[in-house]
């Protein structure tokens, strides 16, 4: 089951220089920062009191959000959705024909289980399932 958006990720060649344009725009300050080594990213999460923004920039040259910059830029990246069971949604969404990136769950930010759904298989749009990890 779907319990909504989680977070928009930005994909940002600097994040100390986006957070600073960040905090001015939102008026906040980061909620949440941290290195997820397993994607090669660092991030920095925005709370907007329900919703939240997601900066992430690239630690390796080789990761997803630099080879997402070096073809479009900067900008928005993906949606990330709750979800009550990653497994089961995965399973029942891959039934319907959309395409995993990832076809098992992997650790996320926050304290989180994630997993992409390819944006061939959803218009265009990268979308990112999410879990919060028991406990």
């Amino acid at each position: 089951m779907m319990k909504g958006i989680a977070h928009i990720g930005i994909a940002v060649k600097n994040l100390e220089k986006s957070k600073q344009l960040f905090e001015q725009l939102l008026g906040v300050s980061p909620s949440h920062e941290e290195t997820v080594e397993g994607q090669k990213v660092k991030i920095a999460m925005f709370d907007l009191g329900g919703s939240h923004l997601e900066l992430t920039e690239s630690l390796d040259s080789f990761s997803p959000i630099a080879r997402f910059i070096e073809k479009r830029g900067e900008g928005i990246h993906h949606i990330s959705i709750e979800v009550e069971d990653i497994r089961a949604e995965l399973n029942r969404l891959g039934q319907l024909g959309f395409t995993p990136v990832d076809p098992n769950p992997r650790d996320g930010a926050g304290n989180f289980l994630v997993a992409f759904l390819h944006p061939k298989s959803t218009n265009g749009v990268l979308v990112e399932l999410c879990q919060k990890k028991p406990g």
